[in-house]
């Protein structure tokens, strides 16, 4: 990450928030860190492998999720997420609070986000809204993770097999398996190194994607039944409800690599899933987007509902109907396309 004599700007800037969040790191003992609502595998081995990282380092580091992220995806539970905190400590104005793969702080509604906590903001969503006191966004990278591995490196930290493994959930997750646009040359250089500190390719596999519940399997056969197609095809949408739910037998935590199956279809452009959240939650409904070829930018989609993501792949939370999601997605993927 060093920059060459014909870096960009960008790629300058990139590279002095590093050094900068690295000094931040080296310099302070205590920090807090954590991710976005709803974590996925990015944001949760980004999570637990920089944990890894601090403690090995002497540090007190502390997890914070909250309590309705739990129980995890039964995709990620095999991660050693015990100790995650679902309250604040009580010296929490006196920790560094670390902020992984979330694009906006508001995608952690909590209370206890107040004025003068020293926040560094670390991930690599183009729409980051850079609301740290240091803001380590780097969108050339293909996960959080991968930013992660690099700092590790340059805090002279060993990357054990636990701390590989966790940030190799996050780069094989956030890259689809090593088939999304994000990945390049840089992705494949991290993830071998990543295997020569130990970490079990197969058996990582087989725990994220061969250990499917019965239920989740019902699941997706109503969500599959359920799709939808509009303009001719190109937007492809798929409602699960909470109906869907009780039938099945399954929870919101089965819905994981269910929006892949759905962009998938031929001659999708914009993929989405609607799912109903529990009602303890705020809004009624999440949404996920994906875009299969970025001629669509879902991301600017997610946005005008105060969501955010990738341009391929985006997201939001609503109270609006399943009837209502579907047209509003069919006019901006219309305009999209315009």
């Amino acid at each position: 990450m060093s920059p060459s004599p014909t870096a960009t700007t960008a790629e300058c800037e990139v590279t002095a928030a590093l050094a900068a969040v690295v000094e931040e790191i080296a310099a302070a003992e205590r920090f807090l860190i954590t991710t976005h609502e709803g974590p996925d595998g990015d944001a949760l081995g980004s999570l637990l492998g920089l944990h890894q990282i601090l403690a090995q380092l002497g540090k007190d580091s502390v997890m914070f999720l909250a309590e309705k992220e739990f129980p995890l995806p039964v995709e990620y539970r095999f991660l050693a997420l015990q100790e995650v905190f679902h309250e604040p400590p009580a010296d929490l104005v006196d920790r560094t609070i670390i902020f992984l793969d979330c694009g906006n702080i508001d995608r952690m509604p909590v209370d206890w986000l107040q004025g003068g906590l020293r926040i560094l903001n670390v991930d690599h969503h183009h729409d980051n809204t850079r609301f740290g006191e240091v803001n380590l966004v780097d969108v050339e990278a293909s996960c959080t993770a991968e930013i992660i591995f690099e700092i590790a490196r340059r805090l002279g930290a060993t990357v054990t097999p636990e701390i590989a493994q966790a940030l190799y959930v996050g780069l094989i997750t956030d890259t689809g398996m090593f088939m999304y646009e994000n990945t390049d040359a840089r992705t494949h250089r991290v993830a071998a190194e990543l295997i020569e500190a130990g970490v079990e390719v197969n058996e990582t596999f087989r725990r994220l994607y061969e250990r499917v519940p019965e239920e989740k399997l019902r699941l997706v056969a109503r969500a599959l039944g359920n799709i939808e197609r509009r303009l001719d095809g190109a937007l492809s949408a798929t409602y699960i409800s909470a109906d869907d739910y009780a039938a099945t037998g399954a929870d919101e935590t089965l819905t994981e690599g269910i929006i892949d199956l759905v962009r998938g279809i031929e001659g999708t452009l914009v993929a989405a899933v609607v799912r109903d959240k529990p009602e303890s939650q705020r809004e009624a409904r999440k949404v996920s987007l994906r875009s299969t070829d970025g001629s669509v930018d879902v991301s600017l989609i997610a946005r005008k509902m105060g969501g955010g993501g990738h341009q391929r792949a985006a997201g939001f939370s609503t109270d609006l109907s399943y009837e209502e999601l579907v047209e509003f997605l069919g006019d901006e993927t219309r305009a999209g396309l315009a």
